[in-house]
């Protein structure tokens, strides 16, 4: 047999084991199942609001390399404590989305640090005050009229202002638009007092954004004056003609 046979033959087999074992520890490697942790989970639906309780959420495994940050691993470390938002079964739980509560009502357990929350009466008949839910953002108009001269002046306050709840309802269930006359709003302590003194002054008016949305203009003021118009103050004055010398006429005398 020739020997340049034999010694391809010889190459291709131990190619042949070669691939073979690479092939056999990716597999091994495959089918060993990733380390698994304790996660706390919601068991149930939770709304919006909710004061958490035992038979609200559950423990599962998880997957240790795909774990978020701020989960629980026993359910006493969530027990007794709100829900800032909307959990639905089995999503993992986590602390950024619970707060602590200490007394009192829930509601003031989803006010945020160094926040005030503040109740302000709207409209029901005009703008979106039906629409609004606990947990949109809005800004906030004012509407100031001047009696002597019948002029009315809006602004926009504030802008990309948490709403904390609709009326007394802090739930974010409602999928149909209600008659609303109070929206209680999450401020800072400075814009509270804005706030109380706008609605001394003039009539406040929300406007819904999206919740995409979260630029603020720096400087908002946009005056809108409401009077009416006088035809005299918008005549139109036509240009003004330049006249020209007139021309002088010579008398020419022509000889015989």
């Amino acid at each position: 047999m020739n020997k340049r046979f034999i010694m391809m033959l010889s190459i291709a087999l131990m190619l042949a084991l070669l691939a073979a074992w690479v092939a056999n520890r990716w597999i091994q490697n495959k089918t060993i199942p990733d380390k698994a942790v304790s996660v706390v989970v919601a068991a149930v639906e939770i709304p919006f609001g909710v004061k958490l309780e035992e038979t609200h959420v559950k423990i599962v495994s998880w997957p240790e390399n795909a774990v978020p940050q701020g989960t629980y691993s026993s359910k006493e470390q969530v027990v007794g404590k709100v829900s800032m938002n909307k959990f639905y079964p089995d999503e993992i739980i986590t602390e950024k989305r619970i707060s602590e509560y200490l007394g009192g009502s829930t509601l003031s357990a989803l006010i945020a640090k160094e926040y005030r929350a503040i109740s302000v009466r709207v409209d029901d008949v005009v703008g979106v005050s039906g629409f609004i839910l606990p947990g949109n953002r809005v800004d906030i108009l004012v509407t100031k009229k001047d009696r002597t001269d019948n002029k009315a002046e809006t602004t926009t306050l504030l802008q990309n202002i948490k709403v904390l709840a609709v009326d007394q309802e802090a739930s974010q269930e409602k999928e149909k638009p209600s008659i609303v006359r109070a929206v209680t709003l999450e401020l800072k302590p400075e814009q509270t007092e804005i706030m109380v003194q706008a609605m001394q002054e003039g009539t406040i008016q929300l406007t819904l954004r999206n919740p995409l949305d979260s630029v603020v203009v720096e400087e908002p003021a946009v005056k809108v004056e409401d009077t009416p118009v006088k035809a005299a103050e918008y005549r139109v004055v036509p240009p003004a003609v330049e006249k020209l010398p007139p021309k002088k006429r010579m008398l020419r005398v022509i000889p015989w």
